[in-house]
């Protein structure tokens, strides 16, 4: 009996000193493993901090780092999804040639994703997860994470274009066409996929329509028949089409195999879902697209007519508008004016210049607006030869400084970009 015992001490003692011995680090990473997917997720990083500390040239290395990530992002929440666009962004440079390189590209596309907010609410989540998606598909084309990218990239240019194209129907009615055409531009060219698509190349077409440019409107109405062709607006668009005397174009093939599968594949939320889509946070992606090329141009970088702070957009769309509808569009340019229609959008009174081109009687509009009473602006107001011409270089500047602490005070800001 004693022998017995004896011999079976001896192999109890012998495999957990084997075990031990064998593979410290993967271990560790076992029970991180383990605790992370039983949601003790401060425990599991903890555990495997402890492998990347302790053990820096271990196999389980970079396996640990996307651990911590992967972590975070199943903890989720504000902080644990910023925490994991860290870490993703971390393993991608310090592993950037790994088979999981890509999965962490998309992750942090999806982190952004997961905090993208409604419509109507801000965009910035929408905006960086649409960056980061598009920087997938272009660096990793070929992956097999591909379509779930840009299935993803268009459900988040579906959010991105209905809230450009609520802020623009909201201006279309109340016949501010100027604004409502600068987004409805933006909308059409980069997201031709969007749902409403059709009706905001046709709310363009009205607009350049109702601004006597019929040629321009054409172009719109046209493309509603090419490349929405199941458009219930179709019929209209032709309607205009033979009014103008322009040509009906036939409808492009792959735009109706595209919307055909659309139609086959829609699934519209019902009463039930929309009030639920009214109560949650998130936005309602019901409507995006299933099929066709996702915009991959970055935002900004479209080349696009936009209307952006501190410049107006290029749309020649004439004075031949309705009474009430204010179709003038100026383009500004760098030392030109805006139209004095509005003191938010109209240009200061006078642009300062070098002093050999400074008239008398813009020197008196600045003395006078800046408020000066000095002697000097009297002076160079009264006659031109009362001021010397080096005097008047000298002062110059110093007038330029004038009128812009005015401006700042009375609210005006310029529209010219520099």
């Amino acid at each position: 009996m004693t022998l017995l015992g004896g011999c079976f001490g001896k192999k109890k003692a012998a495999t957990p000193g084997a075990d031990a011995s064998a593979a410290p680090d993967k271990l560790l990473y076992t029970k991180a493993t383990e605790d992370i997917k039983r949601g003790r997720y401060t425990v599991g990083r903890l555990s495997l901090q402890t492998l990347i500390n302790s053990y820096p040239d271990s196999e389980y290395l970079a396996k640990a780092k996307l651990g911590i990530a992967d972590s975070y992002y199943k903890e989720g929440g504000t902080s644990g999804l910023k925490q994991s666009i860290v870490e993703y962004k971390d393993f991608i440079t310090f592993f950037p040639f790994l088979d999981e390189a890509p999965y962490a590209q998309l992750q942090v596309g999806m982190a952004h994703y997961r905090q993208m907010e409604k419509p109507d609410r801000d965009h910035a989540e929408a905006v960086e997860a649409e960056a980061e998606l598009q920087t997938f598909l272009e660096k990793y084309p070929s992956s097999p994470l591909a379509p779930q990218a840009e299935q993803r990239l268009r459900e988040i240019q579906e959010v991105l274009a209905e809230g450009e194209f609520r802020v623009a129907r909201f201006y279309y009615v109340r016949s501010a066409n100027k604004a409502a055409g600068a987004r409805l531009l933006e909308l059409t060219n980069r997201y031709p996929l969007y749902s409403q698509a059709d009706q905001a190349n046709f709310m363009l077409g009205q607009i350049y329509e109702k601004a006597e440019q019929n040629e321009s409107a054409a172009q719109y109405y046209s493309r509603i028949v090419k490349e929405y062709p199941l458009s219930p607006l179709v019929g209209d668009a032709k309607g205009k089409l033979t009014k103008f005397g322009a040509p009906i174009p036939s409808p492009d093939p792959d735009a109706m195999a595209r919307m055909k599968k659309e139609g086959a594949a829609s699934t519209r939320p019902g009463m039930v879902s929309r009030s639920f889509t009214v109560v949650k946070n998130r936005p309602d992606i019901t409507a995006a697209a299933h099929s066709g090329a996702p915009t991959l141009t970055p935002s900004g970088e479209s080349g696009d007519e936009t209307l952006s702070l501190g410049r107006q957009p290029n749309l020649t769309l004439g004075s031949g508008g309705s009474p009430g509808n204010s179709a003038t569009v100026e383009t500004v340019t760098p030392g030109g004016s805006t139209p004095a229609a509005t003191p938010s959008e109209a240009a200061p009174a006078s642009t300062p210049t070098p002093a050999a081109t400074t008239s008398p009687a813009a020197t008196a509009a600045v003395q006078s607006d800046s408020g000066s009473t000095s002697s000097e602006g009297a002076g160079s107001g009264a006659s031109d030869t009362t001021q010397p011409a080096s005097t008047d270089a000298t002062a110059q500047p110093a007038k330029s400084g004038k009128e812009s602490t005015s401006k700042k005070k009375k609210g005006l800001h310029k529209l010219i970009p520099f």
